[in-house]
């Protein structure tokens, strides 16, 4: 693994463990999924719930004006979602800016992906407390 590859994963990590820290602090029970990603089966990174709603997040940390996500990883997370009965979420964490929650009905297609721009997430997404009071 390159040392640019390991402090991504590291981002993504740490930004992973914040959001369990927050959900947990707002009275949401709140898991990170061993090995999502890296299991043969469909997994979200975290799973987020109170006794009204249940959610699906695939997490990302970056310093970039826009974040690509690969068509495998979005459809897998539609599909767990969708066995689970949960609400599938991106949240894109980017280098000064908050936590955005994006509906994947937001993301942006091309040909090989779905990406994500800060632009765009400041006008669709939804903030922490957003997602968390309604």
């Amino acid at each position: 693994m390159s040392i640019s590859h390991s402090r991504r994963k590291s981002k993504g990590t740490a930004a992973e463990r914040e959001l369990i820290h927050k959900f947990w602090s707002v009275g949401w029970a709140a898991v990170r999924v061993a090995g999502s990603g890296s299991s043969q089966f469909p997994s979200p990174d975290l799973l987020v719930g109170n006794n009204i709603r249940k959610i699906a997040l695939e997490v990302k940390a970056t310093k970039d004006a826009k974040k690509y996500f690969p068509k495998e990883e979005i459809n897998n997370l539609k599909y767990f979602s969708e066995k689970f009965g949960a609400e599938p979420w991106v949240v894109i964490k980017w280098d000064r800016e908050q936590f955005f929650f994006i509906s994947l009905d937001d993301l942006e297609e091309t040909a090989a992906s779905f990406v994500a721009s800060l632009d765009m997430a400041k006008i669709k997404g939804l903030s922490f407390e957003d997602l968390t009071t309604f």
